[in-house]
């Protein structure tokens, strides 16, 4: 893990530390107490949108209490080297779109972590996960030095597919009844992108944005 994040983890308990990543048309920027209201309000209004493809909402799934405790296991992981959790957020007018996390993230001889993320229904197909997803790759293997990143989504959940092929993962297998979403065991597909594929597809863009 890069020295300025090591050199952080000393500053916080009850959330975790101030970190933003910029792009073009988003940041991505750690969560804290303050946004509870749009938080819970965004997820609110797309849960008919994304319950389908989360684990079972709990009862508490959004009310500050259980914020707080989402903000407390973020700075535990984040602290630990356990995983990273963003909020997506607009560039210009610092509208919350959504979130993406690096969860169970594994060293040693794995030097791995598994990527999830949802999007509010209304910013949901107008390019803004495709940004984030960039930005959370290059902080997985610049910043962090994993080695691989993983992912999974449910069969028919083609936008998923389509999103994670077009941000260079590859599809490498079938996995029935991998996770439990929406209150049952469901199947899953399994994808994957190395740290060289990522180095590769990042320079033929960047060559790419030189010769336009």
């Amino acid at each position: 893990m890069g020295s300025e994040l090591l050199a952080i983890t000393r500053f916080f308990g009850a959330a975790p530390p101030p970190f933003r990543l910029v792009g073009p048309r988003v940041t991505l920027r750690t969560p804290e107490r303050e946004d509870f209201d749009e938080w819970a309000i965004l997820r609110a209004e797309s849960r008919g949108f994304l319950a389908p493809f989360e684990p079972s909402w709990p009862n508490d799934a959004v009310t500050r209490a259980g914020f707080r405790r989402r903000l407390q296991r973020y700075a535990a992981d984040w602290r630990s080297d356990q995983g990273y959790s963003f909020l997506l957020v607009r560039r210009a007018d610092r509208v919350l779109l959504g979130g993406i996390s690096l969860s169970n993230v594994r060293r040693g001889v794995a030097e791995t972590a598994s990527l999830g993320y949802w999007v509010g229904e209304r910013f949901a197909r107008q390019g803004y996960m495709t940004d984030g997803l960039r930005l959370t790759l290059a902080f997985a293997f610049d910043r962090l030095r994993l080695h691989r990143v993983e992912a999974a989504c449910l069969p028919h959940n083609q936008a998923s597919r389509r999103l994670l092929l077009k941000s260079g993962f590859r599809e490498e297998g079938y996995a029935k009844e991998y996770l439990s979403i929406d209150g049952r065991w469901q199947d899953h597909l399994l994808f994957g992108l190395l740290a060289s594929e990522w180095t590769r597809q990042s320079e033929a863009t960047r060559t790419a944005e030189t010769v336009s």
